[in-house]
């Protein structure tokens, strides 16, 4: 399952690493977007297979953040 950003902002904090098993809407990451942060939750349980950002990077709607097998 793919993982993507509800809007554009910065990617402040990537909380999991790739490999790293997940519950139901634990946070992978955060996202910083006029001065609020704002969480990105696992869609499902399961393994992150691919995480494909990085922290301080500038991330668009739509984008594809991580994937979860």
């Amino acid at each position: 399952m793919q993982v993507t950003a509800e809007l554009t902002g910065n990617l402040w904090k990537v909380v999991v690493r790739e490999g790293q098993q997940v519950g139901v809407d634990e946070t992978l990451m955060v996202l910083e977007s006029m001065k609020m942060e704002i969480p990105v939750n696992a869609p499902k349980a399961g393994r992150v297979s691919r995480i494909h950002v990085q922290e301080g990077q500038t991330v668009q709607e739509g984008q594809l953040l991580a994937e979860i097998d």
